[in-house]
C-alpha cells in the first residue's frame, strides 16, 4: 500500500506557550494532515530532554516530555488558571524556542497543576501509576534525587544513592515523597493528553511514527535503575562509549559518548528489557524508527576518555536473534529501520533477514563522483523515502550549500527548470518513486531555508529550536500536497 506523511516533531508546532504541546495545535496538523491526503504523522522522539535539548538524549527512554503538556487543556480540566500561565513571557524570539526560559519558568506552572492534580486525583490516577511502575518509580525516583542533588549527574551523587543500597534509597522514597508524587503527576499528565492526541489521529486515519534511539543517555534513570545491561566497570563508568569512525564528512569521527550494552547478557535474559522498552514505545505509537539501525549488527566501541573517535573498534552486535525474540514477544509490528550510511554486506543481509524497509534520503543521492542507492529510479518498494531528516539541512538549504556539482545533478534529474520551485520538485520527485512509504518535512513544504534546520549533527547548540508560525500551513499547502499525492497514488482513503 503506498503511503505518504508529513515530519514534524511535537516542540515544532506554533504555541504562544513557547514550545509546541499536544493541544489545540497539534489537532489542526492532524486536520491538515488529512485535508492534504496523508496517512503517517512522523515525530522525533518525544522523551524529557537532556544535555544539548536533544530528543536523542533524555533522561528516560519510557518517560514523555513535560513541556509539551498543553496549558490550555488543563485550564479546561480545572488544574490551572489562565492567569498563572497567559502573561507569562515564554520566548524571546517569534519562531526559536527559548530552553533557558522554558527550564526557568515551565515548571512552577506544572507545579501548580500537579499539586491540584494530587489533592484530588482523578480516578484512573494510582491504577495507571501501579501498570506504570516498572518503569515510572525508578524514573519518580530518580528525578526526584536529581533535583535534590541541584540536577548533577547521578554518577556524581553519594555512594549509596548511586550504587542503589536499599537503605539509602527507602530514606530518599521517604524524604522525597512529595518531589516524587510530583514526577508521577507530570508522566500521568503527558500520557493522558498524548493518549487523547493519538486516538484523534487514529480516528481520522493518521498513524503517527515514533523514533526510538538506540541508545540512551549516560546520566538517566535507564543507565542508573539497570547497570546490568550496560558495560560499566566497578565504579559504573562505562568502560567504552558509543560513537561513529572517522569518515570523508568528519576526519575525527563523532564520539557520541552513550553507555553501550551488554549484548550477551541481555541476549541471556531474553533481552527483556528491550522488549518492555519497545512495547511502551508501541503503547505511544503506531509506526517505530529504529535508530541507527547498524548498531544491531556491529557497533562501534571507544574506550572511556578518548577525546576523538579514532581509537575505536567494532564489536558484534545481538543480530537477528533480537528481532526473532522482539517479534515473538510482540508479535508483528510496523518499524522503519534506519540504515543511513556506510553499510557492510553484513548490515544489509540483516536488513534483508527482519524483512525490515530501509530509509532513502533524496538528499544524498546526488553525489556527482558516482550513481547512488537513494535516486528514486533505485528505490525498491519496501523502504521509507525522505527528501531529508531532522539532521539535514532543508531543500533550499541544500541546495545553497552543496558542491555546485551535487545540485547541477540534481537539477538535471529533477528537471528543475528556471525560477521552479527546488523543494517542489523535490518533494514531488519523492511521492512519484516506488517506495511504499514517503515522508516529507514541514519546512519543505513552507519552503523554508536553513533558518527552519532542525539539527546540524556534531554541534552543541542552537539545535532542536525551529517552531512553525501559527497559520504558516495554509489551504494552498494543502491543495498542493493532496494534488500530489493523488497524482502519485498515495492519497488515504
Amino acid at each position: 500500500m503506498r503511503r505518504s506523511g508529513v515530519l514534524m516533531h511535537i516542540s515544532s508546532l506554533p504555541s504562544p506557550y513557547g514550545i509546541g504541546t499536544m493541544g489545540a495545535q497539534a489537532r489542526e496538523f492532524v486536520d491538515f494532515l488529512v485535508e492534504s491526503g496523508q496517512s503517517c504523522w512522523q515525530v522525533l522522539p518525544v522523551s524529557p530532554t537532556g544535555f544539548g535539548d536533544s530528543p536523542y538524549q533524555s533522561f528516560s527512554s519510557f518517560a514523555g516530555n513535560p513541556y509539551f503538556i498543553d496549558l490550555d487543556m488543563l485550564c479546561k480540566e480545572g488544574l490551572l488558571k489562565r492567569s498563572e500561565y497567559e502573561n507569562t513571557v515564554w520566548c524571546h524570539s517569534c519562531g526559536s524556542i527559548d530552553y533557558g526560559l522554558l527550564y526557568e519558568k515551565r515548571f512552577d506552572v506544572l507545579r501548580l497543576a500537579a499539586d491540584r492534580l494530587i489533592a484530588s486525583p482523578p480516578e484512573d490516577f494510582y491504577p495507571w501509576c501501579e501498570s506504570n511502575g516498572f518503569w515510572l518509580n525508578d524514573f519518580s525516583l530518580f528525578m526526584a534525587i536529581k533535583a535534590s542533588q541541584g540536577g548533577c549527574a547521578w554518577s556524581q551523587w553519594e555512594r549509596p544513592l548511586k550504587f542503589r543500597e536499599a537503605q539509602a534509597l527507602e530514606a530518599a522514597r521517604s524524604a522525597l515523597a512529595d518531589k516524587i508524587a510530583y514526577y508521577k503527576a507530570l508522566q500521568y499528565l503527558f500520557f493522558s493528553q498524548w493518549k487523547q492526541l493519538r486516538r484523534y489521529a487514529n480516528e481520522r486515519g493518521i498513524s503517527i511514527i515514533g523514533d526510538i534511539p538506540i541508545y540512551v543517555s549516560p546520566d538517566s534513570s535507564d543507565v542508573w535503575a539497570n547497570p546490568q545491561w550496560f558495560k560499566l566497570d566497578d565504579e559504573l563508568q562505562p568502560i567504552e562509549v558509543a560513537g561513529c569512525p572517522p569518515d570523508g564528512f568528519s576526519e575525527n569521527g563523532q564520539l557520541w559518548g552513550n553507555p553501550l550494552y551488554d549484548w550477551d547478557k541481555l541476549r541471556d535474559n531474553g533481552f527483556s528489557w528491550w522488549v518492555s522498552r519497545i512495547a511502551h514505545q508501541f503503547e505511544i505509537f503506531d509506526i517505530l524508527r529504529l535508530d541507527h539501525f547498524r548498531g544491531f549488527d556491529a557497533y562501534y566501541a571507544i574506550p572511556r576518555g578518548e577525546s576523538t573517535a579514532r581509537n575505536g573498534r567494532w564489536l558484534p552486535g545481538p543480530g537477528i536473534d533480537f528481532f526473532n525474540t522482539v517479534n515473538y514477544a510482540l508479535g508483528k509490528r510496523e518499524y522503519i529501520a534506519e540504515d543511513l550510511g556506510f553499510l557492510t554486506d553484513s548490515v544489509a543481509k540483516l536488513l534483508k533477514e527482519s524483512g525490515l524497509p530501509g530509509m532513502k534520503v533524496l538528499q544524498f543521492a546526488f553525489d556527482s563522483r558516482e550513481d547512488s542507492d537513494y535516486l528514486p529510479h533505485n528505490y525498491t518498494h519496501n523502504c521509507v523515502a525522505y527528501t531529508g531528516t531532522h539532521d539535514n539541512d532543508t531543500i533550499l538549504g541544500w541546495f545553497a550549500s552543496a558542491p555546485a556539482a551535487d545540485t547541477e545533478k540534481a537539477m538535471r534529474y529533477l528537471r528543475i527548470r528556471e525560477n521552479e520551485s527546488k523543494p517542489k520538485a523535490m518533494m514531488s520527485a519523492l511521492l512519484a518513486s516506488t517506495a511504499d512509504l514517503a515522508i516529507v518535512t514541514v519546512q519543505d513544504l513552507l519552503e523554508l531555508g536553513s533558518e527552519g534546520r532542525m539539527n546540524t549533527p556534531s554541534t552543541n547548540s542552537g539545535n532542536w529550536q525551529w517552531q512553525m508560525k501559527k497559520n504558516a500551513l495554509t489551504k494552498a499547502h494543502a491543495k498542493w500536497l493532496k494534488e500530489q499525492t493523488v497524482l502519485y497514488g498515495r492519497a488515504a482513503d
